[in-house]
């Protein structure tokens, strides 16, 4: 299958706010973890489009038209002294079309990204200790897991204690 790796535009927020969902099942989630369908709309036209934009994203777009995959990203500061880094935030390609080489394409892409943009050290991410196929994937490419940093989350409305 021939696909197309292009940057989102407007256009696109109904397709990504839609493949969102199919993220979040992969993840586990069901029905009532969902957020309804114009929230995520909302939300994907407001980090990919608002003023000032809070994220960017990569589009895998099929013969067709549709979208099937896609990797979202923003670039960080500092990273290695007073450069930047591109921080892959989501790199995910459908079911049906994964092991064709369109994750490796988008990260190949990704790399270009960062390369081109001045200042920019490095492209960094994370992958989920219990993603083994994740996991294998960024091995296959030649990439080393990074045990030097432990990954702290809460919620932004939690208190803190």
């Amino acid at each position: 299958m021939t696909v197309t790796i292009r940057p989102a535009e407007k256009r696109d927020v109904p397709a990504v706010a839609e493949l969102i969902e199919e993220i979040e099942r992969f993840y586990g989630a069901d029905d009532t973890d969902i957020q309804p369908l114009e929230e995520r709309r909302l939300q994907v036209e407001e980090a990919l489009f608002g003023a000032p934009p809070l994220a960017s994203a990569l589009l895998v777009e099929d013969e067709t038209g549709d979208i099937v995959g896609f990797a979202a990203y923003s670039f960080l500061w500092p990273a290695a002294g007073s450069s930047h880094s591109l921080f892959l935030k989501e790199l995910y390609v459908r079911d049906t079309l994964r092991r064709q080489g369109i994750g490796a394409r988008l990260m190949d892409e990704l790399r270009a990204l960062a390369a081109a943009r001045p200042g920019c050290s490095r492209v960094e991410w994370m992958a989920d200790r219990d993603n083994p196929g994740a996991r294998a994937f960024y091995e296959s490419r030649g990439f080393t897991e990074s045990d030097g940093k432990i990954v702290y989350r809460v919620d932004s409305g939690a208190a803190s204690e």
